[in-house]
């Protein structure tokens, strides 16, 4: 029997609440150079330490498969107990069900970030400063008024957050997945978007399509500073995929800040909660909603925004910040909870990365592990060991008491 096949038959209807709090990019490595210790270890959390001490089970977790580094894509849907392998899903989808874009069918949507090019066309910073939210939009309405068409494709751009926009493409005869427009680091120039599937004619047009969008579009900017170039990953359609209540028997809400969590949610059918800008306003929400919801996904993003600029100091306040609203979700603690990372984020590598992110379960079956704190070295030696992500979803329901018991 198909695992899944068996895990619905199995799945009891409950009234427990679940909590999936997701500090993005959480995960890091003890470095001399920073103390042999992670940020989450370094992190001052009597929140936290006050959990753990009333019981908790710790463990770590792989979001795709050993030494395989994951986009935050493929890590959250692993979270929501998809198999990041086969549902495949492109991060400028995401991007633009998150912006409340209504997606059409054989869209292609692309995830795009200002950059600085020099003279030669090098990219010298992938996120242009990180650009205010207000000069991203300026930015692309300008583009918008330029470049409306290629040829029989209608071309729509939105903005998203500081350096983020999204490019959907509508037209006949597209398809994706595409390979990156973007080197993924510094000091190489913007690669040509290529079909995944060199036989496919709907991924070539695409191709011929993207190519020709920045012949239209770079010209437009070249001479704004820092953001005179753009970069664009993700390039696909949108794919079909189960939806989450039907998958779990739960009634599930997002709680999210940026876009591309929200449109993450939204595709796998997760109700999107708007307004919330601050971890506090994310919990305080979470409390009003209490009664109107199974299931909660609270996504923090600055931890993984502090990792990827290396700066440790910013990801352990990060997590003190986390840390000091926590006594409100508390307030109305739920009967599972689980504080995670989708994958870890070193601030030493400056990027995502493979290191198993660590885990922390609460519920009243949940043990206790008998550690004194949540980190890296604590959940290295805690009950959960080192599972799949795609497995969290189903140890969620398994201290909801969701499940019926297999066999005789």
């Amino acid at each position: 029997m198909n695992l899944d096949a068996l895990y619905s038959e199995l799945t009891i209807k409950t009234k427990t609440k679940l909590a999936l709090i997701v500090l993005d990019g959480l995960g890091d490595i003890a470095t001399m150079g920073q103390g042999e210790v992670t940020p989450l270890e370094a992190a001052v959390t009597p929140n936290l330490d006050k959990l753990v001490n009333e019981g908790v089970a710790q463990g770590r977790m792989t979001p795709v498969a050993p030494g395989i580094t994951p986009g935050s894509g493929p890590g959250h849907l692993a979270l929501f107990g998809y198999d990041p392998l086969e549902f495949q899903v492109g991060r400028g989808v995401i991007e633009a069900l998150g912006l409340g874009v209504e997606l059409k069918a054989g869209d292609v949507c692309a995830r795009a970030n200002f950059c600085t090019l020099d003279a030669k066309g090098i990219v010298t910073d992938r996120r242009a400063g990180r650009i205010p939210t207000e000069t991203c939009e300026e930015l692309c309405a300008l583009l918008a008024k330029k470049v409306k068409k290629i040829g029989d494709t209608e071309v729509i751009i939105k903005a998203g957050k500081e350096h983020r926009f999204v490019v959907i493409f509508r037209g006949k005869g597209l398809e994706g997945p595409l390979t990156d427009a973007d080197p993924n680091r510094e000091g190489l120039p913007i690669p040509t978007a290529e079909p995944r599937d060199a036989k496919s004619a709907k991924q070539k047009k695409a191709a011929k399509l993207i190519a020709d969008f920045y012949k239209a579009a770079l010209p437009v900017i070249a001479k704004k500073k820092p953001a005179n170039g753009f970069l664009m990953r993700g390039i696909a359609h949108q794919p079909d995929i189960p939806l989450f209540e039907d998958r779990y028997k739960l009634k599930p809400v997002c709680i999210a800040v940026y876009p591309m969590y929200k449109g993450l949610a939204q595709l796998v059918g997760m109700t999107k909660l708007e307004g919330a800008q601050t971890i506090t306003e994310q919990f305080e929400t979470y409390k009003k909603e209490y009664d109107n919801y199974d299931f909660f996904f609270i996504h923090y993003k600055y931890t993984d925004k502090a990792g990827e600029d290396g700066n440790f100091e910013a990801k352990k306040k990060a997590i003190e910040d986390f840390d000091a609203a926590l006594p409100i979700l508390m307030e109305k603690k739920p009967d599972v909870l689980v504080i995670t990372g989708d994958h870890s984020t070193p601030c030493s590598m400056k990027s995502h990365s493979w290191h198993p992110q660590p885990v922390l379960l609460h519920s009243e079956c949940s043990g206790s592990d008998k550690l004194e704190r949540f980190s890296e070295t604590g959940a290295n030696m805690g009950s959960l060991g080192v599972f799949e992500a795609k497995y969290l979803m189903r140890y969620m329901q398994a201290n909801a008491k969701m499940f019926d018991k297999f066999g005789a």
